[in-house]
């Protein structure tokens, strides 16, 4: 019997991270004319660095050659920020979220980049800020997303405060920013394409009332793909950083694009055997009595639940692979533990392990049809398995 240190686990593969920068490099190199210079990439690492944690893939990039490295990492809060710090990492890091009034003066005196949007910010960071660690603004606009960011009749009034706080020493206009709704769902760029245009005359409107940032970003990892137009001096990714499409729409694109990128999946979630025992036929497995065998069957018990992350929703549809082949979930996904089919595996025994998302022998479970199953999104898949579980940082 093989001996496992952990019963469920997540690894993290630094190689396939470091490809996918190299492969979002190419992408966005593809769109760079004349006198143009490669855009800036930042990794964005928020939600516990969307399941593959946080700490582990901030440390995938030590020692890692330049072109392999991303240039910023992009966080929700001030939290995540300070973990990537813990993680030994000196790059710039901008906090993507809300940061409560409370932590503003902590954040702006550890370095970080703040994103804001209101007067109240704006003037706390200021106040935070001194000349020689000055207050790093990245103003978001409101372009058609109706989340955070600036209204357009109220940039004349950021403009001013900017330039007051810019003209004090203590604060710098570092960045302007917005992000698209609907880019990643169509093949039909036209909304995105009315967003960028509304970007581009908010950007004019500040310069001319002599607002003027040192960086302009709009691309998250769909866009950082397919349109060129949109990267500005840096793009920002998160799915396809992780090696997954932000979605089929996208891909489809892509090749139509002619863009050929790959990436490469750098998350497994693995757990093992706890038990295997034979059932009669007509026997029932799990809560609820949801489900009976239809024939003799060797059953294995799997001590992961949707606790850890593994969703209730694959309670009798969800698959497995053990020693390289699927394994079917029987009856309902318990909080700690779900029970498979192993009756047409040979050989199954207490320890082996098991691949829950990702792949095994010639097979591959991805986060897109684990997501299918369930009436949701690759993103949702990784980023809600259970942060407290390990991370294995995989060479």
């Amino acid at each position: 019997m093989p001996s496992r240190p952990y019963k469920t686990w997540v690894e993290t593969s630094a190689r396939a991270l470091r490809a996918n920068v190299s492969a979002l490099r190419g992408a966005a190199a593809m769109g760079i004319s004349a006198g143009v210079k490669q855009p800036l990439l930042m990794a964005v690492v928020k939600a516990n660095a969307y399941g593959h944690g946080l700490t582990e893939t901030v440390r995938a990039f030590s020692g890692a050659p330049a072109g392999q490295q991303p240039d910023w990492f992009g966080v929700d809060s001030l939290r995540e920020a300070e973990e990537v710090r813990r993680a030994g990492s000196k790059k710039p890091v901008l906090i993507m979220g809300y940061v409560p009034m409370a932590d503003v003066s902590r954040a702006v005196k550890a370095g970080f980049s703040l994103t804001v949007y209101d007067v109240e910010h704006v003037e706390a960071a200021a106040r935070a800020g001194t000349k020689a660690k000055p207050a790093k603004l990245h103003l978001k606009l409101e372009t058609g997303t109706s989340r955070q960011g600036v209204m357009d009749a109220h940039l004349p009034e950021f403009a001013a405060l900017l330039k007051v706080a810019a003209k004090s020493g203590k604060a710098v206009f570092e960045g302007l920013s917005t992000h698209y709704a609907n880019i990643e769902d169509t093949t039909d760029p036209i909304y995105a394409m009315s967003q960028l245009a509304r970007f581009e005359d908010a950007r004019a409107l500040l310069a001319g009332h002599g607002a003027v940032p040192l960086i302009s970003h709009t691309a998250a990892s769909a866009a950082a793909i397919l349109y060129a137009q949109t990267h500005f001096t840096m793009v920002r990714s998160g799915i396809a950083f992780y090696g997954m499409w932000p979605s089929k729409e996208t891909r489809v694109s892509a090749q139509a694009h002619g863009r050929g990128l790959t990436l490469t999946p750098a998350l497994t979630w693995k757990s093992i055997v706890a038990q295997v025992k034979d059932i009669e036929a007509g026997t029932p497995v799990s809560y609820g009595l949801t489900e009976r065998v239809t024939r003799k069957s060797r059953v294995a018990v799997i001590p992961t639940g949707y606790w850890d992350g593994y969703d209730r929703g694959w309670s009798s549809i969800g698959r497995v692979l053990i020693r390289g082949k699927r394994a079917k979930v029987l009856g309902r996904v318990c909080m700690n533990m779900f029970v498979v089919d192993v009756t047409d595996i040979p050989g199954v025994q207490p320890e082996d392990e098991v691949v829950l998302l990702g792949s095994q022998g010639d097979d591959t479970v991805t986060a897109e049809e684990l997501g299918a199953a369930i009436g949701t999104i690759n993103y949702e898949v990784v980023t809600r398995i259970n942060p407290t579980l390990p991370r294995v940082l995989i060479k």
